[in-house]
Parts: structure tokens; C-alpha cells; sequence
């Protein structure tokens, strides 16, 4: 059997597959362990006989040398650990968008929303870009009959504003981050939250939706926009678009994807109807005299929310 699994900065999930069968899946709070152990024994009392032979783990951090220490969470993770509890030494590690990638090239069609229905699916390399609790991004390599994944952190990149209204809010991104300001810090849940404080602060925009003691801030202002209840709302859904489109332009260009731009993570499949109104692609496009040859990438968004499991899954599957 394998167990597979999708480590995030918000949740993490585990399952075990026998073949093609899920035996058990479970989700769980990552903010809830101070450590993968715990969480990970917390599991397999679950399931107490299970008699994994092989595990794959995707988890949101670089991995170094087989084992990872996670980017938004204070958690370290080593092959040699796990694989001395599950008692295989069959255990492997991948950054989180690396699993993603894995599971984007194992899902049919129906999982994916084309945004730009002008562009078609060519052979070549795909980049996979997941914003969610922060930016993951990764490459998938074409050499004319495999694929290979390349993990990255390109999400950390410097924040480069294109416009007067972004260099403001550069300039206020800066109060609070004054040593480097990512596009992670943009491009995800809380960078959602921050772009609506700027906005909100510039009174430009009307809004006539309370979200004071809102739970979960940047989900309700996702909902707001979609359902075009508060123009505040609308504004900061349509710039954070806007960025996420220009760093995934950036990515692209860098690999030059013509096997696609996929989005994976939370964010894109809840706020499709804003990614669909085109300043997604704005931010794509604005690349000058490259514009031309982004306009021949196709960009898919996936609606698939456990893309990373089934990654992890795969790649156990096929190279483990």
C-alpha cells in the first residue's frame, strides 16, 4: 500500500492507497502540531494494520537533501524519520508544487478550465504556479518524450510593480515588509487580505460589505467579489489577478510553457469567475515585445482541490 500526502502552511492531508483504491483519507489543521509525528501518528491509529510499502509526501518547502523544513510552518521533515515509523525505505519527499505538477499531468481534461480558449495545447514544457496560504510555482521539463518536474521558489521573487497604482502599493507593502517584498506576499490568502486594506484605504471604492469580524477574511472577499456585491471587493479581486498574472507571465517566460500554464491551489478555483474577466490575462500579456508569443500559451485553471494527493500518489506509482 502507499501512503500519499499534501503538506500545506493550512492543511494537510494523508491517505492510503491499495492500487488505485483509497483505503483512508483524512484531513487535518497543520496549525494544530507543533511537528509531522504527531500529526502522522495521529493518523495511522486509524488505520492500525495498514502495511505501507511505499510513501510519498508533497510538502510546502524546499527540499534539501531528501528532507524539508517547511516554509510556513515550523515543522522539519526527514526520509530517515518517516521511514523509520512506516518501517519502509521507500519514502520520498517532494516540494508541494512539484506533487502538484505530477498531478496535473495525471488528470483528464475535465478537471481544467481553459482561460484563454484563442491559445491551444502544444507539446513542450508546462509551468504550474498554486496560490493558496503562499506562492508555489514549478516547471515541468518536455524532452521530447518524458516529462520531468523542477521544484522551485519563485514565489519569493521580488515584487516588481507595473503600474502607478502598484508602485503605491509597493510603497505600502514596504511599511510592513521593509526587507523584501515578495510576490508571495501578494499572490496568496493574506496578500488578498493586504491588497484590500491598500484599496481600502485610498477611498476610492465603495463598500457595502462588513467584513470586520469576518473568519476568514480573504475568503469572504473573494465571495463578495465573485458575487459582485462590493466594488472594494471587485478592485482587490481584479488587482490581485492582475499581479498573479504578471508573475505567472514572468514564470512563463523563463520556461516558455507551450504545453500550458496550469493554476492549481485553492485561490484559482474559488475566484474562476474573476480570472475569467481578463485581468488575469492582462497581467500575462503585458510583457512588450513578448506579448505575441504568450499569446500562443494556453492557461488552464485546475478544479481539482486534492491535485497535490493524486501527485504524490502518481509519482509513487510511476517512479518509486
Amino acid at each position: 500500500m502507499i501512503l500519499a500526502g499534501d503538506i500545506g502552511g493550512t492543511k494537510t492531508l494523508l491517505a492510503i492507497f491499495d492500487g488505485q483504491n483509497c483505503v483512508i483519507k483524512k484531513r487535518f489543521d497543520s496549525s494544530n502540531y507543533t511537528g509531522f509525528d504527531r500529526l502522522l501518528e495521529d493518523f495511522l491509529v486509524l488505520i492500525p494494520n495498514a502495511k505501507i510499502d511505499t510513501a510519498c509526501i508533497g510538502v510546502a518547502g524546499p527540499i534539501v537533501n531528501g528532507d524539508c523544513e517547511t516554509t510556513n510552518l515550523p515543522w522539519k521533515l526527514t526520509c530517515n524519520e518517516i521511514s523509520k515509523r512506516l518501517k519502509t525505505s521507500n519514502v520520498k519527499l517532494l516540494n508541494d508544487l512539484e506533487a502538484a505538477a505530477w498531478g496535473v499531468l495525471s488528470l483528464p481534461e475535465s478537471d481544467f478550465v481553459l482561460l484563454n480558449p484563442n491559445a491551444k495545447r502544444q507539446i513542450g514544457n508546462s509551468a504550474v504556479l498554486a496560490a493558496g496560504t503562499g506562492l508555489g510555482e514549478a516547471i515541468i521539463f518536455h524532452d521530447g518524450q518524458k516529462h520531468h518536474v523542477i521544484a522551485n521558489e519563485g514565489g519569493h521573487c521580488d515584487f516588481a510593480p507595473t503600474d502607478t497604482q502598484q508602485i503605491g502599493l509597493l510603497e505600502f507593502m514596504r511599511v510592513r515588509f521593509s526587507e523584501h517584498v515578495s510576490y508571495e506576499r501578494l499572490v496568496s490568502g493574506s496578500g488578498i487580505e493586504l491588497i484590500y486594506a491598500f484599496l481600502k484605504q485610498s477611498g476610492n471604492y465603495k463598500n457595502t460589505v462588513n467584513l470586520e469580524n469576518a473568519k476568514d477574511l480573504a475568503a469572504e472577499i473573494g465571495k463578495a467579489a465573485v458575487e459582485k456585491r462590493d466594488d472594494l471587493c471587485v478592485a482587490t479581486l481584479q488587482l490581485f489577478s492582475k499581479i498573479y498574472g504578471a508573475e505567472a507571465g514572468n514564470l512563463a517566460l523563463k520556461c516558455l510553457p507551450y504545453g500550458g500554464v496550469y493554476l492549481a491551489g485553492g485561490i484559482a478555483a474559488k475566484c474562476l469567475p474573476a480570472l475569467q474577466q481578463g485581468a488575469f490575462l492582462e497581467g500575462f500579456l503585458a510583457k512588450g515585445r513578448y506579448r505575441g508569443a504568450l499569446e500562443k500559451i494556453a492557461i488552464q485553471v485546475c478544479t481539482q482541490p486534492e491535485v497535490g494527493l493524486l501527485g504524490a500518489l502518481h509519482f509513487a506509482q510511476a517512479r518509486l
